[in-house]
C-alpha cells in the first residue's frame, strides 16, 4: 500500500499501531491535539480535513520499511471478510421549532450539515444516530422515526436518516478537530443553512419546508 487516496480515522489508527506510538506521541507527531486521535478510534469512519492528510501522509511516506509493512498489515481486510459499502447515519434532531446542526471543516471550507456517524457492520443505525449527536454536540437525543435512505448525492455513501427529539443538553463543539460549530437554528430558516437540492426530500416533507 504505496499511496493511500483518502485518510480515515481507522486507517490513522493503524498507521499510529504501526508506528507503535501512544496517542500523545501520535497526535503531537502529525500536529494534532489527543483528543482528535482519541475521536478516530471511537468514530473510525470519519474522514479528517485536507491538512491533517497532508500531514498523515507526509509521516506515512517518511516512515521507514518496516513500520510501512506493519501499517499494510492492518490495513488489509481479513480475505474472508466481505466488502460493504460505507453506511451512515444522519440525525435530524428537532428542539420544537428548531433543528441541530453542526458546522463542518472540508478542507478550506465549512459546511452546515445535519450530525452524522458510520454504521459498522451489525450495528443499529438509530444507536449510531443518538450516539453521534451525542459525541458531535453533547445533545442527548431519541429516535421517533426514519425517514428512509438514499445514496448521498456528495459523498456517494449509503444514508439512513432518523427524525430525532431532543431529550437535554445545549449544542457545544465537541469534535473541534472536525467542526466548526454547532447550533440549533430554526426550522424555517434550514435552506439559509443548506441548500433545499440538497436536502433528502423527506427530511424537506418532515420539517414541512418547502423545496
Amino acid at each position: 500500500m504505496d499511496v493511500i487516496d483518502t485518510w480515515t480515522g481507522q486507517l490513522a489508527c493503524h498507521l499510529q499501531a504501526a508506528l507503535r506510538m501512544s496517542r500523545e506521541a501520535f497526535a503531537d507527531r502529525i500536529g494534532v491535539h489527543p483528543q482528535t486521535v482519541a475521536g478516530w478510534h471511537a468514530r473510525p469512519g470519519i474522514v479528517p480535513r485536507a491538512e491533517i492528510q497532508d500531514a498523515l501522509d507526509t509521516v506515512y511516506e517518511r516512515a521507514p520499511a518496516p513500520v510501512r509493512l506493519r501499517f499494510t498489515r492492518l490495513a488489509q481486510p481479513p480475505a474472508d471478510s466481505q466488502v460493504q459499502a460505507l453506511r451512515v447515519a444522519i440525525a435530524v434532531v428537532l428542539r420544537g421549532a428548531d433543528v441541530l446542526l453542526v458546522q463542518r471543516r472540508d478542507g478550506g471550507e465549512l459546511h452546515w450539515q445535519f450530525p452524522a456517524g458510520v454504521v459498522k457492520p451489525g450495528a443499529e443505525t438509530a444507536a449510531v444516530a443518538v450516539r453521534e449527536t451525542r459525541a458531535e454536540t453533547g445533545v442527548h437525543c431519541t429516535v421517533r422515526q426514519p425517514l428512509g435512505s438514499r445514496l448521498h448525492p456528495a459523498t456517494g455513501v449509503q444514508a439512513d436518516y432518523v427524525l430525532c427529539d431532543h431529550l437535554m443538553g445545549e449544542p457545544a463543539n465537541l469534535d473541534p478537530a472536525e467542526n466548526a460549530e454547532a447550533a440549533f437554528v430554526p426550522v424555517a430558516s434550514l435552506t439559509r443553512f443548506i441548500p433545499a437540492d440538497r436536502i433528502y426530500r423527506p427530511v424537506l416533507d418532515a420539517l414541512g419546508v418547502a423545496a
